[in-house]
């Protein structure tokens, strides 16, 4: 069983309150920033394809597509900033389309942490395998 690490975010709340106890101002990101939208999901609401494709990272594979397990770039930065090589990407398939459709799932190192993505890396969840 995998455990993922806690992530800990300090959001515009944060920013705000600290804002107002020690006083200044709270400014907006700047233009162009790349907004963070990592959330979570339970293991137990992902989508069947999902399950399969976590089961086949589990055993090694094989894979259905030459990509799957191929370096994820982190491009989007949506993901916390960690080295090339750190996370890997798989497909998850989605019925009914004729490509490897949007859905992924996204390994941190030696698979400690798993990331859902169903908009092609717009936005991540990272999976609870807790609940």
């Amino acid at each position: 069983m995998r455990f993922p690490p806690q992530i800990i975010r300090i959001g515009s709340a944060a920013a705000l309150l600290s804002a107002l106890l020690v006083g200044g101002t709270v400014s907006a990101a700047p233009a162009g920033a790349a907004a963070t939208a990592v959330g979570s999901i339970c293991h137990r609401d992902l989508p069947p394809q999902a399950h399969d494709t976590l089961d086949l990272i589990e055993r090694g594979g094989p894979f259905p597509f030459e990509q799957d397990g191929t370096v994820f770039q982190n491009r989007e930065g949506i993901l916390p900033g960690r080295d090339t090589g750190y996370y890997h990407e798989y497909t998850v398939i989605t019925p009914g389309s004729p490509t490897r459709g949007a859905r992924r799932i996204v390994t941190g190192e030696e698979r400690q942490e798993d990331y859902y993505t169903a908009d092609h890396y717009a936005s991540f969840d990272l999976v609870d395998h807790g609940c």
